[in-house]
């Protein structure tokens, strides 16, 4: 199916996904100033991951959106491995500005090279280094997301890492895929790339939601059956405390005193004594 404005509109939307996912990361990661749960290994793979997704996003002439894609995912990997380092292992924040620097700049040289060449061999109808790069990518940016898997297996919940940068990043996966059905082409291997990553985010989705929203859900169920119960304990004491004080109440005669009636109780003992004397 050749239809190259669906393709760039999606391939768009796909690229602004992937810009903005490791964002609310980031800002969680400097809000809270611990990277806890969150893997370094993973970053550091995804930053790889973006210079074969770039080369061969570039040698297949996909849409301009889907080729400046890969270069954010690695800057923003990077970004985000670099305050695992600053948080986790204490690192100065001007070791990690180098670090990352140079990690920038050897990654963009390598991606240059890999272009140039795969490119020649294409001119000479060799088309294997072009899918050796994207089964490469697949699988680093796989590693990166089963990475995160070992930890979940590990501690039996999902942690370090934020939900929204999870769903943002299964959209730009999703937008993606779908560009590549209305490219002039259809790439096989790039449907895998997209697929496989998007279907490790759902994963992630099913565990986020059987390790960390039902034990909530049960939790708070729990704490409001509770709060019922302990309500109801404290109507039934208050009711019985009640019922034994209005046992016990004297009566209206007695509580209100009138002179009438302590003349009246006057006269009587008299009205008795003389009775008896006569």
């Amino acid at each position: 199916m050749d239809v190259p404005a669906v393709a760039n509109a999606l391939g768009t939307v796909g690229a602004v996904c992937w810009s903005v996912q490791l964002l609310p990361q980031i800002v969680i990661n400097y809000r809270r100033h611990h990277t806890t749960g969150l893997q370094p290994s993973m970053m550091l793979l995804w930053a790889s991951a973006g210079v074969p997704l770039g080369v061969y996003n570039i040698v297949q002439e996909f849409n301009v959106a889907l080729r400046v894609q890969a270069q954010i995912l690695t800057f923003l990997s990077l970004i985000t491995w670099a305050q695992c380092c600053h948080y986790g292992k204490h690192w100065h924040v001007s070791k990690c500005v180098g670090v990352v620097a140079l990690f920038g700049i050897a990654m963009g040289g390598v991606e240059a090279a890999l272009i140039v060449g795969i490119r020649a061999a294409g001119a000479r109808h060799t088309i294997w280094p072009s899918k050796v790069m994207a089964v490469s990518a697949a699988i680093l940016l796989a590693a990166g997301v089963l990475r995160h898997y070992w930890d979940i297996y590990t501690h039996r919940t999902v942690r370090g890492i934020s939900f929204i940068f999870v769903g943002i990043d299964a959209a730009g996966d999703l937008f993606s895929l779908v560009s590549i059905f209305f490219q002039a082409k259809l790439d096989v291997l790039g449907m895998a790339m997209y697929g496989s990553e998007l279907a490790l985010w759902i994963g992630v989705f099913v565990c986020g939601g059987y390790y960390n929203l039902a034990p909530w859900v049960r939790a708070s169920i729990s704490r409001t059956r509770q709060q019922k119960e302990d309500e109801r304990q404290q109507r039934d004491q208050y009711g019985e405390v009640g019922a034994i004080a209005l046992h016990h109440l004297p009566s209206s005669t007695s509580v209100f005193r009138t002179p009438s009636s302590a003349v009246v109780e006057r006269h009587v003992p008299r009205e008795r004594s003389s009775s008896t004397q006569s």
